[in-house]
């Protein structure tokens, strides 16, 4: 990968329109869309899920290849590496040392050293990512401002960073989080959360991404039900605040609020990473109970405003 090819790193508390989002993206010129890249270590190597393409992260050939480029081959004990530099690093409880101090903020010593080593390893699927696919930029959604926070603090890494912050009503994130969905990977029930804990998390994950705007790290903020009401012009303007070419015409797989979808090689994400042809986006709402709404509404209604939602608004959720 060359200095001038971006990683855009998509960004949000789940369940937000991530996986929307990159998907649509992923659609466009030069687009390598690689889904979570965060949960590659522990869903793809070790668990071997099904890629976005179907096969088995094992048996995929695009992802064997990226394998091969940036670390020889995948293997167990380098999922293992990683997974132990991630619980170094990697954690929201850092994300105040990260956004504001980055590698100088760990001094010289081991941590800084973890920090460096988990980022080369992202660094080199990226490349290879990028290599193999032929592409001009990937998509790395894996969500997660600790993540972000640590791309930013790399040098090499954070010259190439473009991070897209996806925030969506907290009042539809908590009704979607207490929804029950099915993982279509194993069949087994995703996690939900209470409403009050999911109110905290998405103060605290959008609270980051502000941090790492105010460091200088190019930040674009859209919001999910703009992208749902009038995703090309959102695309476009997208697009021209990351610095993406987007020449003339360059959206035909999408027909209003339609989009005929290609083949993904995600390797993790919301069940929408499996959809292939036409697909139709559009919100089915869930009602959050009053008590609950108040409650989300309370805890989050200082960037509740900055984002333009309104207090006593009747959200709901894609279940």
């Amino acid at each position: 990968m060359t200095e001038a090819q971006p990683v855009i790193f998509v960004g949000g508390l789940g369940r937000s329109g991530t996986t929307l989002l990159e998907r649509l993206l992923g659609e466009l010129p030069g687009a390598v869309p690689l889904g979570e890249v965060v949960h590659l270590w522990a869903r793809g190597v070790h668990a071997d899920e099904p890629c976005g393409c179907g096969e088995p992260f094992s048996r995929c050939p695009f992802w064997g290849k990226v394998g091969d480029l940036a670390f020889g081959r995948w293997t167990a004990g380098e999922a293992d590496r990683v997974l132990r530099l991630r619980a170094g690093v990697d954690r929201t409880r850092r994300l105040p040392l990260l956004a504001l101090g980055g590698f100088p903020a760990f001094g010289r010593g081991r941590r800084a050293a973890e920090l460096r080593a988990y980022v080369s390893a992202y660094a080199s699927i990226y490349a290879a990512a990028a290599e193999v696919a032929d592409g001009d930029w990937v998509i790395d959604s894996s969500k997660h401002a600790s993540l972000a926070c640590c791309l930013a603090a790399a040098g090499g890494t954070r010259a190439r960073l473009r991070v897209v912050h996806v925030v969506r009503d907290p009042r539809a994130v908590a009704a979607s989080w207490r929804s029950d969905v099915t993982r279509p990977e194993d069949g087994r029930p995703m996690a939900r959360w209470a409403p009050g804990r999911t109110a905290v998390h998405w103060l605290a994950q959008n609270l980051a991404f502000e941090l790492l705007r105010r460091r200088g790290v190019p930040v674009v903020r859209i919001r999910y039900e703009d992208l749902l009401l009038r995703p090309a012009e959102t695309l476009r303007e997208l697009a021209a605040e990351l610095g993406l070419p987007l020449p003339p015409g360059a959206l035909p797989f999408l027909d209003g609020r339609e989009a005929l979808l290609g083949v993904a090689h995600t390797v993790s994400g919301n069940p929408m990473r499996f959809a292939v042809g036409r697909v139709r986006f559009s919100e089915r709402r869930v009602a959050l109970p009053p008590a609950h709404r108040l409650l989300v509404t309370a805890l989050t209604w200082p960037l509740l405003l900055r984002y333009g939602y309104r207090p006593a608004a009747r959200a709901g959720a894609a279940a």
